[in-house]
């Protein structure tokens, strides 16, 4: 269960990371990146300690360094996805507004 622990504080903080690091993180909530990196943090491990992989030899690298990654691309991946359309919206909405 402590596997879980750290894969959980990793990917919040991976997720808040990418979020500073976005320019565009005005777009979109604070907590939004973290919550994503949790989620597909928590449910990978979840899947890998399923699938038998945990505290095998040579295997114990999966639930540990593999959820981690996963979380922080997951949470990457939603920040651009988020930005990007949220901008696109946001000028499309403007636009119609100044029209007015």
């Amino acid at each position: 269960m402590l596997s879980l622990t750290i894969v959980v504080l990793v990917t919040v903080a991976a997720g808040f990371i990418v979020w500073a690091n976005d320019k565009r993180h005005a777009k979109y909530g604070m907590g939004l990146p973290s919550g994503v990196a949790t989620a597909v943090g928590a449910l990978s491990w979840i899947i890998f300690m399923a699938a038998g992989f945990g505290y095998q030899p040579g295997l114990t690298w999966i639930p540990w360094v593999l959820p981690m990654v996963l979380g922080t691309v997951a949470a990457a991946g939603a920040a651009i996805y988020l930005g990007l359309t949220r901008a696109h919206y946001d000028t499309l909405r403007l636009t119609a507004a100044l029209k007015l």
